[in-house]
């Protein structure tokens, strides 16, 4: 049985500065700290440029750039394990 998505990726979706903070209300499953939570869609969901301007609307909000996920983990020692990710790194340590 072959498996298929079950969305199409958007491909030149407009991030805008309200698009963006979008992602500051995404609600965190049971057991997972919400702030990183919506740090960790948006590393997942942005490009590296909206990346850092959603980080810096995340400070702004209050929210904690140190939020663990439940196996301890913050998001910048997963990001520091992928390959391609130093620009994300980057915009992360330059706001720390």
């Amino acid at each position: 049985m072959a498996l298929r998505k079950d969305k199409q990726k958007v491909l030149g979706e407009v991030f805008d500065d309200e698009r963006i903070r979008t992602f500051l209300d995404f609600k965190a499953p049971e057991g997972v700290d919400p702030d990183f939570h919506v740090m960790e869609k948006a590393y997942r969901g942005m490009k590296a440029e909206n990346f850092s301007t959603f980080l810096e609307f995340f400070i702004e909000t209050g929210r904690n750039l140190q939020a663990t996920n439940p196996q301890g983990q913050t998001l910048l020692d997963i990001m520091s394990k992928h390959q391609h990710s130093s620009d994300y790194v980057n915009a992360f340590k330059a706001l720390t």
